[in-house]
Formats: structure tokens, C-alpha cells, sequence
């Protein structure tokens, strides 16, 4: 708390290089409980008959409805600059016959 003090009350975020290059996925898989949101971002390659989680991000409810409003603002803000996003339907991924709503 000493350091925070010393900072104003900002929280300094450190962004590791490691990190920072990202890490790329065409598929997020959202699977919840009572008290969770788990967030699987999976990366799927042409011709490949495995498709490996990449990352997994655990959120509390609250926080999942923050980070939907968040997406909701940004996305606005992008396509008044960018112009909308448009999504192929024949593009989509059917859902996936093992992965269930809740995790």
C-alpha cells in the first residue's frame, strides 16, 4: 500500500515482453459456473486435426460484465472510425458438440 501511496493511489501494470507480443486465436470458448467465466482462446490451423488452447482467462461474473461493456465501448469506438464489422455466417464455427454452457 507504501508504494501506491507514493504513486498518487495509480497502479503501475507491468507488461512483460513476453507478453507483449500477444498471442493469436480465431476461437474463444466461454464456459461458466455459479461463481466463474472461463474464457479458453484457441488458436485453429488449416488441415490440422488439433486445435490447442492458447490461453485461459478465469473471471468472476462481475468482472465478465465489465470486460462485455468494455468490448461493447470499444467496438463502437472502432467502427465509428473504421466502419462496422461485418461477420460471415458461412464463416462461423457450428458449436462444438462436447464443450457445455457451464464449466
Amino acid at each position: 500500500m507504501e508504494n501506491q501511496e507514493k504513486n498518487n493511489g495509480q497502479l503501475q501494470i507491468e507488461l512483460k515482453e513476453e507478453v507483449a507480443q500477444g498471442t493469436y486465436a480465431n476461437l474463444a470458448i466461454i464456459t461458466h459456473s455459479t461463481s466463474e467465466f472461463v474464457l479458453d482462446f484457441v488458436r485453429i490451423l488449416p488441415g490440422m486435426p488439433k486445435a490447442g488452447v492458447q490461453s485461459r482467462i478465469i473471471l468472476a461474473p462481475e468482472h465478465a460484465k465489465r470486460l462485455l461493456k468494455a468490448l461493447e465501448e470499444n467496438i463502437a469506438k472502432y467502427e465509428r472510425v473504421c466502419g462496422p464489422i461485418r461477420i460471415s455466417e458461412e464463416g462461423m464455427i457450428p458449436p462444438l458438440p462436447n464443450v457445455k454452457g457451464e464449466a
